[in-house]
């Protein structure tokens, strides 16, 4: 699985011209799923998400996590983040999971992370056209892998 995680001041997911979910500060998280990623893989990015600490303490520095500043989390399925560019310049989407193994996957994070937070987690529709809207705050913008967990 691969995130990339974007703390915001807001952001909001709309679908065919209606907001599906809208959260204030927090993250938006991109999620993109791979054949080989399994509940392991879910488990170990909620476990990261929840401690990861780029939230400004009184001394401004980067020490609290989402947890520390009830934070929100938006979700948005995103499959290109396993593009494949090697060849030619229109990338190829074959590293992503199918629709039947990456939506399990996509909602049992959504699941866990709402779990783990205490609240519930915006999401937006896989395979949906979705536009985003959000404020970058810092800009803080952090990749994760769990293929690479070194």
């Amino acid at each position: 699985m691969r995130i990339v995680i974007q703390r915001v001041s807001s952001a909001s997911v709309t679908i065919e011209g209606t907001v599906k979910s809208s959260i204030q500060q927090g993250y938006v998280i991109l999620l993109g799923v791979c054949e080989e990623d399994s509940m392991e893989d879910v488990e170990w990015l909620v476990k990261k998400v929840i401690g990861l600490r780029v939230f400004n303490d009184e001394q401004g520095v980067m020490n609290l996590s989402i947890m520390d500043v009830n934070g929100e989390i938006l979700v948005i399925s995103q499959f290109t983040l396993f593009a494949s560019y090697k060849k030619g310049n229109r990338p190829s989407w074959f590293k992503a999971g199918s629709h039947e193994h990456s939506i399990p996957l996509y909602e049992a994070f959504c699941q866990r992370l709402s779990e783990s937070l205490g609240n519930p987690v915006g999401t937006g529709e896989f395979g949906a056209d979705m536009k985003v809207s959000l404020v970058n705050d810092g800009p803080v913008t952090i990749c994760m892998d769990t293929k690479n967990k070194e």
